[in-house]
This record gives C-alpha cells, structure tokens and sequence, in this order.
C-alpha cells in the first residue's frame, strides 16, 4: 500500500454531481505528494474560496502511467471539472530497481501530452504542476532535485501546448532554501527506526506541509489562471482543530488507541497484542476487543458504550468471524445489519472527536486442496465499501493475510495457530482441533506488525509512536 488516502468509492453515475453552491470544480491529479494525507492536497483545497468544489483524484504510487493503467484517469475524466491540476514525476523517474510505474523522458513526456490533449476534448482546462521537490539538503544547506529533468520537461509541454504551468518545483526549492533543512523538517512525515531515533520523511507531508505548499500552490494558480484568482482565499488557511491535533501526535504528544473487535482481535490471542507491544510509550493502547462478539452482540452487551468511554484519539475496529454466527445474538447480514452497525461506530467514533479506522478481518488458516480457504469475503468487502463511503482509513487486514498465508502451506500457516484459546475449545465441543482462528506469540508479533505498519501509511501522523522500520519500506509516491 502507497503513501497516501484511503480508497474511495467511485460511482460513474455521480461523479459529475457537485457540491451545492458551488461555482467551478477543480481535480487533482497526481501522486502521494498531492493527495490529503501525504501531500499538499487538503491544503490547496483550504486555500480556495467555498465556491470551488474541490475534488482530490490524486493517488499514492502513481505515475504518467499507471494512474491510467488504474483507470484513474478515466474516473477523473467522468467527474467532468472546469480545470485539473496534472502533477507526476515522483513515481515516473527510473530507478535500478526499473519499477513496473516508471517511465522513460520520451514516455513521461507523451503521456502529458496526451493528458493535456484528452482532458481539452473533454472540455476541460489543463494546468500543469511541476513536482513538489524533495527536501534533500546539500552540505551548502541548500535544496539538491533529483526532479529537475522531469519540472523541464513539463515546462517544455506547458509552453508547446499552451497550457498554463503552476511551477512548484522552483517555488517548493525557493522556500525550501529559505527556511532551512531544521523547518522544513518540521513539514515532513516521520517514523521511528528500530533504535528509537526519528526518521524524516524527506517527500511527503504532514498537515502544516500541506498547508505550506497547498498555499503556493493556490497563489500560483491564481497568477497563471487570472479568472481563478477570485477563488483564492486573501489570506492563509489556518489548520482546522483535526490538524492541530495530529500535528500534536506527530510532534510527540500523548495519543490514546483503543482497539475495538472480537478474539482475533483480542489480546488472548489475536493481532491486539502484538500491535500494543510495537507502540512508543508516548500511546495508551488499551484493548477492549472481547471474545466470541459480533458487531451486534458488542453494541447490545454496552461494550461499545465502554469503549467509547475511553475517549481514545483513535479506534481500530474489526469484526467479522462472530457476524457468520447463526444464534440471534450475533448474526448479521454483510450487506444490510452487519453494514449499518459498522456506519454506526464509524459515527459514533467521529462524534466524540475521534478517528476511526476499519480493519478488515485476518484471515482463518484453513487450507483444502492446498489452496486457502476465504469464507470472510463478504463481510471484508461490505467493510471495505461502508469504510469508502465514510472516507475512513481501511487496514486492509484480510487482503494482507490471505496474500501471506497463499504462499503457505497448511503446514506451515500452522505456526501461528493458538492453544487453549476458550473460544477455540466452545467450538470443538471437546475434540482435540488445530485452531486456525486464534494466535499465538508468533502469530500475534507478525500480524500485530502488519496492522501497525500499514495504519502509518494513511494515518501518517502516527508514523513515530510505531516502534521500528516497516515491514516493506515506503517507496510509494
């Protein structure tokens, strides 16, 4: 998973609709560095007047070419903005490791061409924005591109085509080199290598990064758009009080996460107490998962009231495994009760002033034939489409596992079944099982880990109360 937003829904037959009162729509699109999360999206947008509708198509890991190989490009094409903003680069320049995304000069160059082209056919007005710059700082304290190529190479499109050019890789380095490597760290993502010490992301951007440059961005626009310049706001945005907070979080103040599910969950043994033993002590991690409930049977038994008496600052919430349940006291159906239970906590999580995030059920280990068995995709994907339509972090926790475990064998997925668990015995009714449900110690460090490591990756200012480096390092754009 790329750095960035999570997943959003998509429906054809409502992506022109805009927002009422609005006047123009503006779309974003481009890689990490101008999503919300990850880059100076939610800036940019802070910075225009209520009168634009502005719409963030942007996407973590793309380049000129995968985000029309994704079909991105054809979803942005359908949501019919007066103006896009094209910003690639990033995830285009090659690399030894002649990643799938990357592009030569010749290609990036066309494929802007041909964005610039398909976008007039459809009546839209193109802008092109060269790439936000790194922040890598030279012995001299100045800013060093590795991004230079492709800002010329987009300049040389902008003036061959007409089109206006929003160039942030020379604004970006011009601020960049007047306040210094020390604030422009400040502006950054962080995380924690296994020693304790803080790493800073020198590419992506926290929430007073995304105001900074979604700013220039906005000011520019106004200069190589004159008829825009209405809709920049006369004065700098402020952070809203979300974004004091995670600046509080990611800056080293105290965070509470409540963990919220079933026994998968739960520290006896599920992923809960290998995520709990990963955190810097900075958070609170209290874990209020119970065995054996469903997303009914919590909310019925009062230990969603309990849990939201925590008053955490976030909530990982999974269930899924007790919802197959046939008894009354748990059942739901994916698509209709098991659905609007989750909206409800999603709800109720945002009403106190925190923030939710889904993870979708781990996978049972139960193998037939050699090939795993997934008897949870129903609710993992009613999960997953609630979650897109409430615009909240997905830990996509099912996908994950099963993509571990079908490079297993039963044998060896094995490794990490429980002992004893009480729920395990219920279910045998006294003969001797494997459970394939529960975790052990090694179970619990692994998928524990797997939580923690790609909750970062959109709640990106909890990167530094995770303990050590990712599983997979973040190379995502």
């Amino acid at each position: 998973m790329a750095q960035g937003d999570p997943p959003r829904l998509f429906d054809a037959a409502t992506a022109a609709q805009r927002a009422p009162g609005t006047k123009v729509r503006i779309d974003l699109i481009g890689d990490s560095t101008q999503t919300n999360n990850a880059g100076y999206g939610r800036g940019f947008c802070a910075n225009v007047t209520a009168a634009v509708d502005c719409v963030n198509m942007a996407r973590g890991g793309a380049s000129t070419k995968t985000f029309r190989e994704q079909g991105l490009w054809q979803e942005s094409l359908e949501t019919k903005p007066d103006y896009m903003l094209i910003q690639f680069g990033h995830n285009d320049m090659e690399t030894p490791e002649h990643l799938p995304r990357q592009t030569t000069m010749a290609e990036y160059e066309a494929n802007l061409r041909r964005f610039v082209s398909e976008a007039r056919a459809a009546g839209i007005k193109p802008m092109l924005v060269t790439p936000l710059t790194r922040r890598y700082f030279g012995a001299d304290g100045k800013i060093h591109s590795d991004l230079t190529a492709y800002s010329e190479t987009m300049k040389k499109v902008a003036a061959q085509m007409k089109v206006p050019v929003i160039d942030l890789q020379r604004d970006s380095i011009a601020y960049l080199d007047r306040v210094g490597e020390k604030a422009g760290d400040e502006l950054a993502i962080t995380k924690k290598d296994k020693d304790g010490k803080t790493i800073f992301d020198k590419t992506h951007l926290n929430w007073q990064g995304s105001y900074v440059f979604g700013r220039i961005v906005a000011i520019d626009m106004g200069k190589a758009v004159p008829a825009l310049q209405q809709y920049v706001r006369p004065q700098a945005a402020i952070l809203p009080p979300a974004g004091v907070k995670a600046m509080q979080v990611i800056r080293g103040g105290p965070v509470k996460i409540v963990l919220v599910g079933d026994s998968t969950v739960n520290a006896e043994g599920g992923w809960g107490k290998g995520f709990c033993a990963i955190v810097t002590t900075n958070v609170t991690c209290v874990n209020e998962a119970l065995n054996g409930r469903s997303s009914k049977s919590f909310i019925d038994e009062g230990a969603w009231a309990k849990a939201l008496a925590d008053k955490g600052d976030y909530y990982l919430i999974q269930f899924g495994h007790n919802d197959q349940k046939k008894d009354p006291a748990r059942a739901t159906d994916p698509n209709t009760t098991y659905a609007a239970n989750i909206r409800r906590y999603i709800r109720d999580v945002r009403s106190i002033g925190a923030v939710p995030v889904i993870v979708t059920s781990l996978s049972r280990r139960n193998y037939k034939d050699g090939v795993l068995v997934q008897d949870l995709t129903a609710y993992v994907n009613a999960a997953k489409r609630v979650a897109e339509e409430e615009n909240v972090t997905v830990v996509d926790l099912n996908t994950m596992s099963v993509k571990l475990l079908e490079g297993m064998t039963q044998a060896q997925a094995d490794e990490f079944d429980a002992s004893g668990h009480p729920d395990a015995k219920a279910e045998s009714k006294g003969q001797t099982k494997l459970d394939r449900t529960h975790l052990n110690a090694k179970g619990q460090a692994l998928f524990g880990r797997m939580v923690a490591d790609n909750l970062v990756r959109t709640q990106v200012e909890l990167g530094p109360d995770i303990v050590g480096q990712p599983e997979a390092a973040v190379t995502g754009k």
